[in-house]
């Protein structure tokens, strides 16, 4: 076979997955769709470009999303600040874990007695579809220019990017029930589970938390000639993050996520390159993986299992999820509006997809029809609750506008050379120097004020600028002279040091 067919056919099937995004801002279409749907008209039943076979070719497929799964995971954890997480690390952890397995089991339970197929297989479905992607519900929020009150948006953050490895581990659990345990399914069992999923748990936690400042040590102590190897040394740590906790019997997807939020709390040289590097990689992922799995399902096959499918996503949606949250949250900091948003929040993506192809691969009896009911429920939740998910959020009045800035023209990279770092500060309405020119806010020695946003549009900082009230003023000094500028002039900012 030639090369060039293949290249070709991969370059306009990734920009088709690109310009979709774009589909997706102009009709509140959640992106995740479009790319699943470009997947699906290249495939065989529609221009037959590419065709997948879901026995054949799941185990490569397999192989493709558990290594995709690992980059948009550890992507993830290197946006999330730590510092915004920790007001709600105790719920998310707990959302996260158990929220998962009650959603799970009531999904189960629900296919058991309105379905009537085997108990173990569809606590198995159950298990695939129990994890979240709030990556897409974020995506739709930006492209409406539209943001959460209080807590919510870092609590769905910190759901989503850690509930994946436990829906990874009730499958791969529930797969060996169905394959090696057929006979010894009961309490004893469980109480196994649930001492092998702390188990691995906690390898995985440590696992990434290790790996993480060992990478940021890496990125501080190489001195490499080119730029481009730290890049590559940061696809190695991925790798890492996720093999050595499972040859340790740990939990791979754990130790992705806690690897790059480690990563991303701390500081080391070529850390935004490292950040805009990782976030190119984890959305050329997304954008393979989705397609892909587009092209293994056949439209004529979801036919054959959409009215279980729309039960099951109804189920999900309006019971499972809900129940979840509702013992999850029982007497927290969250209001009734806030719980019934976050339960309605409960967005299926890649993550369930992905893992249905386990079954495919392991041999599991009708894994076929498992695969293409997960593939309807994700697409019924992404279409039902992603296309409401603002109208939701004005209802129970917790939407805010999301502040749109122009991309700064100037950018700091950390490096080994240099102990200074860069940050742009907004001017309060009431702040005492507004309306003051710059040298009478007599700023501390050390600080240089780099540019000063003002409309969208960037003016040069002069002893005699004016200051006005919503300009950003992009400043740049030491760490603690830095921070000296946040407690003094910006108490309010959501400056901290890296």
């Amino acid at each position: 076979m030639q090369i060039y067919p293949f290249l070709t056919m991969t370059s306009i099937l990734l920009l088709l997955g690109v310009l979709s995004s774009k589909i997706s801002s102009r009709f509140n279409v959640p992106i995740l769709l479009l790319f699943l749907g470009v997947g699906m008209l290249t495939g065989s039943d529609g221009l037959d470009w590419v065709t997948l076979n879901g026995t054949t070719d799941a185990g490569p497929i397999n192989f493709l999303g558990t290594i995709a799964m690992c980059f948009i995971l550890y992507s993830g954890g290197l946006d999330t600040n730590f510092r915004q997480i920790r007001g709600v690390l105790g719920y998310g952890t707990f959302l996260a874990t158990v929220g998962v397995l009650l959603t799970a089991l009531l999904v189960g339970l629900g296919a058991w007695f309105f379905l009537g197929y085997d108990l173990k297989w569809c606590l198995l479905l159950g298990s695939i579809i129990s994890s979240t992607d709030a990556a897409a519900v974020f995506a739709i929020l930006r492209s409406r220019a539209v943001s959460l009150k209080g807590e919510l948006q870092p609590l769905l953050e910190l759901e989503s990017g850690s509930n994946d490895p436990m829906a990874a581990l009730l499958t791969i659990f529930m797969i060996d029930v169905i394959v090696n345990s057929t006979e010894n399914f009961g309490v004893t069992t469980f109480l196994l589970f649930f001492g092998e999923i702390a188990t691995r748990m906690i390898v995985g936690v440590a696992g990434g938390y290790l790996i993480g400042r060992a990478g940021a040590w890496l990125f501080n102590k190489l001195k490499l000639e080119y730029e481009g190897l730290y890049f590559v040394t940061g696809i190695a740590i991925v790798l890492a993050a996720y093999g050595i906790p499972e040859l340790l019997h740990g939990n791979g997807f754990m130790g992705t996520y806690v690897c790059g939020l480690v990563m991303g709390n701390f500081r080391y040289n070529y850390k935004k390159g490292l950040l805009r590097f990782s976030d190119g990689v984890a959305w050329l992922m997304q954008v393979a993986l989705f397609t892909t799995l587009g092209l293994l399902v056949n439209p004529q096959e979801l036919l054959s299992v959409w009215q279980k499918g729309l039960l099951l996503a109804l189920l999900l949606m309006f019971i499972a999820r809900p129940v979840a949250i509702l013992f999850c949250m029982f007497r927290s900091k969250f209001n009734l509006r806030e719980r019934a948003f976050i339960s309605w929040v409960g967005l299926r993506g890649a993550a369930p997809i992905v893992l249905a192809t386990f079954p495919l691969v392991n041999g599991i009896e009708n894994a076929n029809m498992m695969f293409n009911m997960v593939f309807f429920i994700v697409l019924a939740s992404v279409l039902i609750q992603g296309r409401t998910l603002m109208p939701v959020a004005r209802l129970l009045k917790l939407d805010r506008p999301l502040s749109e800035k122009s991309r700064i023209p100037l950018e700091l990279e950390e490096t080994d050379s240099l102990n200074s770092e860069m940050h742009e500060f907004d001017v309060h309405k009431d702040a005492e120097f507004a309306h003051k020119t710059l040298a009478e806010m007599k700023l501390p020695q050390g600080v240089l004020v780099m540019l000063i946003r003002r409309d969208n549009h960037f003016i040069l900082a002069r002893g005699n600028t004016i200051i006005e009230p919503g300009d950003g003023m992009l400043m740049m000094g030491d760490r603690q002279t830095m921070q000296t500028v946040a407690t003094q002039f910006f108490p309010d900012s959501d400056y901290h040091p890296n």
